[in-house]
């Protein structure tokens, strides 16, 4: 797809966004996208990332952008972040969350045997920050009436997916944060919203388990198709611009359809392939009862 050009969106705007990476990371795109549409924007991510991503890069490729390091669940670093966004831009007009981790998920941990001390970090990083910089944006002073936060989410928040265990949990503490904060920061029309996006290469989504199976499911199920990083970025840029002004305690999906889909024919006939298959069934983790219940009515109704 062809590069998109400006439309000037957010033309005289300034924020920060919180979590680039590398090319693969959402919080990459989101950033090129904004600065293309004429924002000025502060990145900012943990020091490690400095040494083994590109958020300097980035800085560079966004007309050398302050780049501020920050841990989102350290107040210390978040309220030395903040006063150094003051210094630079006085308030700004929006702030966006894209961060997230989990150890159990690295490590491939099952849900029912998590470590509870990487839980705990999985939700304080990946959700418990937003509320954090929230407010510690609000204590600072830092936004513009009218301003606009954004916070990067999926929709294992609200539906099971087997692999993304702990992180599930971290993405509904988000959103709910999301939800209780736009609701009190209505008075100075401030909005606050999240967005669900598809399956999505980064770095931290490729090494959940079976990532690519949820792929490419999503990817066939969805009637557009998954939604790429680069797309996530030119649609954050319109919730962070004027025309969606009015638009706060949403969940947003951006995954080509795929949260509103029910099964789609050409996904059923495909199941119903594979289902025939003794091997296949039990590769993908069926019981033996399972199989011989399906078979057995099957072959009853043939």
């Amino acid at each position: 797809m062809a590069e998109m050009k400006s439309y000037g969106l957010l033309k005289g705007k300034t924020g920060i966004i919180f979590g680039p990476l590398d090319e693969s990371s959402i919080g990459w795109h989101i950033t090129r996208s904004i600065y293309r549409e004429g924002a000025e924007v502060a990145i900012s991510n943990v020091a490690l990332a400095l040494r083994i991503g590109k958020p300097q890069e980035l800085a560079t490729l966004c007309g050398d952008a302050p780049l501020i390091v920050c841990d989102a669940s350290n107040q210390q670093e978040i309220d030395a972040c903040f006063a150094q966004v003051r210094e630079k831009f006085g308030k700004i007009d929006f702030m966006v969350h894209a961060v997230g981790m989990s150890q159990n998920i690295r490590k491939g941990i099952p849900y029912e045997k998590s470590n509870y001390d990487w839980y705990l970090k999985t939700l304080d990083v990946s959700g418990l920050s937003l509320h954090r910089l929230i407010a510690s944006a609000l204590e600072h002073d830092v936004l513009n009436d009218y301003a606009s936060v954004l916070a990067i989410t999926h929709m294992a928040a609200q539906r099971p997916f087997t692999t993304y265990t702990d992180m599930a949990e971290a993405k509904a503490i988000l959103e709910s944060i999301a939800r209780n904060f736009a609701s009190r920061l209505g008075a100075k029309k401030i909005r606050v919203n999240t967005v669900s996006q598809s399956p999505t290469w980064t770095r931290a989504g490729s090494g959940i388990e079976d990532f690519d199976k949820m792929f490419y499911y999503a990817d066939l199920l969805a009637p557009l198709g998954n939604a790429s990083a680069e797309e996530c970025g030119d649609y954050c840029a319109t919730l962070l611009s004027d025309y969606t002004r009015k638009v706060t305690m949403q969940n947003l999906f951006h995954d080509g359809g795929f949260a509103m889909m029910g099964l789609s024919q050409s996904m059923l006939r495909l199941m119903d392939s594979a289902m025939w298959d003794v091997e296949t069934m039990k590769t993908a983790g069926f019981t033996d009862e399972q199989i011989e219940r399906v078979h057995s009515r099957r072959n009853a109704q043939s």
